[in-house]
């Protein structure tokens, strides 16, 4: 306990400090001001796609959705199936597989070890968005989940961030407990101020609070200097476990009682109602394997009940606290000149914490108590299940870890200077088009050495025409994009997607949709275009040829 509130105080004396400096000396010295927008990129955890109130939600979101109001919302924009791999792409702009993060690194397989690409943390073959940022005139700042290495010379600091406060694993517990998510490897997380760890958190931690609070200090650092700053506002919300504290405990009471199906249902007429999926599509039903609602006795229902409502408490919560920084940015007279770009790294988790590796029948969750009186409080660690995870996708199949639609079409906002607020695209886009998209903003070219040492060029295309309006799509019928995760994969070339799901969620064979017509993916026309599906089907491996794919083998 000591050794943190010394850090605190070393903290709250170094930000003095800086503040000190950066207004009085730098003020003087600079008498032009960088012009360039500053650029805030908040990442939230696990958001199902129909989550959010412009969604299509029933979960309050205010925040969110004056976002949306403010800027653009996407309707067809796309990630990886998982946390880190979605991330690398986002700080990289380059395919996962090359940035290093082919599998997670908790997930890496024997075949893969190794294999370049499958380093399980950023490798030296990409730089990333904050070391360009930052070597161009940017403050640099992050706060939250990092899931990109655990060593010190894969800290956030060591790549591109001037100051960070970081959790380091895939996931935890939101209160000062530290509690990781999987017995036997990561029982207890690592948090890391800059380059030190964190040995213990002060009493009233909240982890979305915190992360909320560190950005907003950073950002406050140096305010007056004359430069622009980026920050990283990486929400672990509203990954599992399911933890949040009042008046958001009880938001929801009741509100799930009638089951997956129901939620499912809502959210279809929901995503139709705010135009986020065409009124004559059809949504994918709830997914064959989730329980019976009716079938569960009275004590399962009201624990899957409870997790639901704690979860659409995270999201509020996490709603508020972006409020908080968007608030924050307009005291400080910053927001007109800021692009914030708000997204999810993945779908929905389909998953409970007992079929997390090596989690079942373990000592680590034998001492939670998930019982429904207690989930949501500090010692629980209950995670929603497929139920909610298929409902929360609402007119999606599947969800996170397999490629179905639910499990890598996320949400997109995103506001800018001058652009023309209050509209919804409908242009398909990747998660290797928000760095280009920044770089343009800010004046800044991806080099091709960096530290001596040649990196791999961006993949995706900056969405800044799409914004602003000039362009409708960025993407033409002959460009090809694909990816891959744990041998899921998908392809997709203007309005054809090809994929293949692995059991236990999908068939272990390729699928044929026409997604703009049928984004539930609810009829495979592969039988009818054989030689489509076979065309991307050598295009995808093409792609897995390029890029080093190494098949998941476990």
């Amino acid at each position: 306990m000591l050794r943190f509130y010394k850090l605190s105080s070393l903290i709250l004396i170094s930000l003095l400090f800086s503040c000190k400096n950066d207004n009085s000396e730098n003020a003087e010295k600079k008498s032009v001001t960088d012009s360039r927008p500053n650029i805030l990129l908040v990442v939230v955890d696990d958001l199902g796609w129909t989550d959010l109130g412009c969604y299509g939600s029933e979960i309050k979101t205010p925040n969110v959705d004056k976002l949306a109001e403010d800027g653009v919302k996407f309707s067809d924009f796309h990630v990886s199936v998982s946390c880190s791999p979605t991330r690398s792409m986002l700080l990289t702009g380059t395919d996962n597989h090359i940035a290093g993060l082919g599998n997670m690194s908790e997930a890496m397989t024997e075949k893969q070890k190794g294999n370049p690409g499958y380093e399980g943390h950023l490798n030296n073959n990409v730089v990333t968005l904050a070391e360009i940022l930052r070597d161009g005139g940017y403050h640099t700042y992050m706060s939250g989940k990092w899931h990109l290495g655990h060593e010190p010379e894969q800290y956030p600091a060591a790549r591109g961030f001037e100051k960070s406060f970081s959790m380091l694993y895939g996931g935890a517990s939101y209160w000062s407990d530290k509690y990781g998510l999987l017995a036997n490897k990561e029982e207890t997380a690592k948090y890391v101020y800059n380059n030190e760890e964190i040995e213990t958190l002060p009493k009233d931690f909240y982890a979305t609070r915190n992360y909320t609070d560190s950005i907003m200090t950073s950002i406050r650092s140096h305010k007056g200097d004359g430069k622009p700053f980026f920050a990283y506002l990486a929400f672990t919300a509203v990954h599992d476990p399911v933890h949040v504290p009042e008046p958001w405990l009880s938001e929801y009471k009741g509100n799930y009682n009638a089951g997956y199906k129901a939620l499912k249902e809502n959210r279809i007429t929901g995503a139709k109602n705010v135009g986020v999926f065409p009124k004559d599509a059809i949504g994918h039903d709830l997914f064959a394997m989730a329980k019976n609602w009716e079938d569960l006795s009275d004590e399962q229902k009201a624990v899957e009940s409870k997790a639901m409502e704690v979860y659409a408490g995270m999201v509020s919560n996490m709603d508020y606290n972006l409020g908080r920084v968007i608030n924050f940015l307009k005291d400080i007279d910053e927001y007109d000149n800021t692009i914030i770009i708000f997204l999810s790294d993945n779908g929905s988790n389909p998953y409970y914490n007992d079929n997390y590796p090596g989690n079942k029948g373990s000592a680590f969750m034998a001492q939670f108590d998930n019982s429904a009186e207690n989930i949501g409080h500090p010692m629980s660690h209950y995670a929603y299940g497929l139920g909610w995870g298929s409902a929360c996708a609402g007119p999606l199949d599947l969800f996170k870890t397999v490629v179905g639609e639910g499990g890598i079409r996320v949400p997109l906002i995103i506001t800018a200077p001058g652009i023309e607020k209050g509209r919804q695209s409908d242009a398909f886009a990747y998660a290797t088009d928000i760095m280009p998209t920044l770089l343009e903003y800010a004046n800044l070219e991806h080099p091709t050495n960096y530290n001596g040492k040649e990196v791999a060029p961006m993949r995706g295309k900056s969405l800044k025409k799409l914004l602003t309006n000039e362009e409708s799509t960025i993407y033409t019928d002959q460009d090809i994009t694909a990816g891959e995760m744990a041998n899921s994969r998908w392809i997709r070339q203007g309005k054809f997607k090809a994929s293949y799901v692995p059991k236990p969620f999908g068939e272990a064979s390729w699928k044929l949709f026409d997604i703009l017509q049928d984004p539930g993916e609810t009829m495979d026309i592969s039988k009818e275009n054989p030689e489509i599906l076979q065309k991307l089907i050598n295009s995808w491996n093409d792609y897995a040829k390029d890029v080093g794919v190494v098949i998941y083998d476990n």
